[in-house]
C-alpha cells in the first residue's frame, strides 16, 4: 500500500487512541492535536491492543466510515470495551497496552480457480484477507500472517475465525478479497 499517511500523522493517530482510552477510563490526559487535514481521508482503519505481545482486543472497519481521524476514536473504544473477546480494559491494564493502528486501502476481490490457485497468489505478509461464504465473513490484517506464515494455516484459522470448517477456503470456493495496510505501532518509528 503507498503511504497514505506520514510516520508524524500516525504517532497522532497513536496519542489519539490512547488519549481516547484514557478518557473513557477516567484518567487525566493532555490532548494530541489532531487539526491536520490529512487525517481527514477516509479509509477503514483496525485498532489492536496487545499486552505483552498478546492480543488483549481488536476491533476495526473494512470499509470507510468516516475520516481517519473518527475511525480509530471509536474503533479504540470498541477494542477496549466492546470486543466481546475480552473483559473491558481495566486502567491498571491499561498501563501495559501497547496500541497498533493500521489503515486500509479499498479491498479487491482476488479472482482465483481453486485451492492452489489462491494460495500462489497470496502474498504473505503483505495482504490482508476477507472471507465471505453465504453469510460468514471473517478477515485477518496482514500482521496475522507473523503468527500463521503458512498459507493453508492462515487460511484455515480464518475459515474457522468465519464459523466455517477449516478446509472451507479449499473445499467451496469462497469470496476472497484483499487488502494492504499501512501500520502504526507505538514504540516503533
Amino acid at each position: 500500500m503507498d503511504k497514505v499517511l506520514t510516520v508524524v500523522q500516525g504517532k497522532t493517530l497513536l496519542r489519539l487512541a490512547r488519549e481516547t482510552i484514557t478518557e473513557r477510563l477516567g484518567v487525566a490526559t493532555s490532548r494530541a492535536n489532531s487539526d491536520d487535514s490529512a487525517l481527514a481521508v477516509e479509509h477503514g482503519t483496525f485498532v489492536t491492543l496487545k499486552m505483552h505481545g498478546a492480543l488483549r482486543g481488536c476491533i476495526g472497519n473494512l470499509l470507510p466510515s468516516g475520516s481517519v481521524l473518527e475511525s480509530v476514536k471509536r474503533n479504540a473504544i470498541s477494542a477496549a470495551f466492546h470486543d466481546s473477546r475480552f473483559s473491558p480494559l481495566t486502567a491498571t491494564e491499561y498501563k501495559n497496552v501497547e496500541i497498533e493502528i493500521s489503515v486500509l486501502s479499498q479491498p479487491k476481490i482476488l479472482d482465483y480457480q481453486d485451492g492452489a490457485d489462491l494460495i500462489s497468489k497470496l502474498r504473505p505478509g503483505i495482504d490482508g484477507v476477507i472471507l465471505k461464504l453465504g453469510g460468514a465473513v471473517a478477515t485477518f490484517l496482514p500482521q496475522v500472517w507473523e503468527q500463521l506464515a503458512r498459507p493453508e494455516q492462515f487460511l484455515g484459522n480464518l475459515c474457522q475465525k468465519a464459523g466455517l470448517s477449516e478446509m472451507a477456503w479449499h473445499d467451496s470456493h469462497p469470496e476472497i478479497e484483499i487488502y494492504q495496510v499501512q501500520c502504526f505501532e507505538e514504540g516503533k518509528g
